[in-house]
């Protein structure tokens, strides 16, 4: 486990061969993730990740960082788009920790500063966490 009053964080690059297998996985092949013909002629100008496949990312951290959580709430906002191929850092910080619930921020931004994903969650923590 870490400290969780010190923010995680983690870099990571969705692929456009990603947006294609969570399009696969989800049922979502929306032209505007999957088709780069199609995007190239929107206001996006390439694809861009499904919003979900982000949060699988910020959920991915959770789970290694406090594993045996159970998540009991997510509220979630997509203000810009991910592409593929981008540098991405995933930023979860901790607001409040009330007994065995864990309130976090997360925050997901591009290279250029604009946030692709930002929320706030809360964790049931696991007993040997709680304390």
């Amino acid at each position: 486990m870490i400290d969780a009053t010190i923010p995680c964080e983690q870099t990571f690059v969705l692929t456009q061969e990603d947006f294609d297998r969570f399009a696969r996985l989800s049922g979502d092949h929306n032209p505007i993730h999957v088709d780069p013909v199609f995007s190239a002629r929107t206001s996006f100008g390439q694809t861009v990740s499904h919003g979900m496949l982000l949060f699988s990312v910020v959920r991915s951290l959770l789970a290694q960082n406090w594993p045996g959580s159970t998540l009991k709430s997510q509220s979630l906002m997509f203000p810009a788009p991910a592409y593929a191929g981008k540098t991405l850092e995933l930023v979860v910080e901790e607001l409040q920790r009330d007994g065995a619930v864990l309130y976090l921020k997360t925050t997901i931004t591009r290279p250029d500063g604009e946030s692709c994903l930002t929320g706030e969650c809360q964790l049931i923590l696991s007993a040997g966490e709680a304390s």
